[in-house]
């Protein structure tokens, strides 16, 4: 029986950008009937006020604490260099655009190489724009569906189906096989570990 492995994130969380290495030997490690597919959880949804100074802190507190624990590189110039907000729907409809075209994987790592490494700021349209030109896509039509009614809709649809799994916040793993969901621990240092738990269920 085939089975698929559900990887649920955010464009803009954090522990998601320190997974991420360990996320793509996994991917790039399990058998081919097992289907790879990437659903967007939506962590902040829109808002153009600044970000609270208490929540600027305990996020650069947790930066903080993902490159120690996993050695991730931050650029924390992002805190002065840009206006924080607390909204990451945008960059889920980024994601969700690239998608369509097949570069769902190439826009999240543009979004969190903009975010953690360059210090732009992915809850910008300007900046998700340019990322989207930087992957391949038109940047008109980019534009044109960044602000649509459908791809909104097409967000909410997703992101009701996701916390509908059995997670606990970002990333998470779902393995589905059958009418079966089963959650998958994450190692954030060892993607051995995960593999073998999912291949005792497969």
């Amino acid at each position: 029986m085939n089975s698929t492995l559900v990887y649920i994130y955010d464009p803009m969380c954090s522990w998601c950008w320190g997974y991420a290495p360990i996320w793509i030997k996994l991917k790039d490690s399990l058998p081919l009937h097992i289907e790879i597919m990437y659903g967007l959880g939506g962590l902040a949804p829109d808002s153009n006020e600044p970000m609270p100074a208490a929540m600027q802190q305990f996020l650069q507190q947790t930066w903080q604490n993902i490159a120690q624990q996993l050695g991730s590189q931050f650029n924390f110039d992002f805190w002065t260099k840009c206006q924080p907000r607390r909204s990451t729907y945008p960059a889920c409809r980024a994601a969700l655009i690239a998608r369509a075209s097949g570069k769902e994987q190439e826009m999240l790592s543009a979004i969190q190489q903009a975010y953690y490494l360059q210090a732009k700021n992915p809850s910008d349209i300007d900046t998700l724009h340019e990322l989207a030109i930087s992957i391949g896509l038109d940047g008109d039509e980019f534009l044109q569906q960044i602000n649509s009614q459908g791809i909104d809709d097409l967000l909410k649809i997703e992101i009701a189906k996701m916390r509908q799994l059995p997670i606990n916040g970002f990333p998470s793993l779902v393995l589905i096989k059958g009418n079966r969901h089963i959650p998958i621990p994450i190692d954030y240092k060892n993607w051995r570990n995960t593999f073998e738990l999912i291949s005792s269920e497969v």
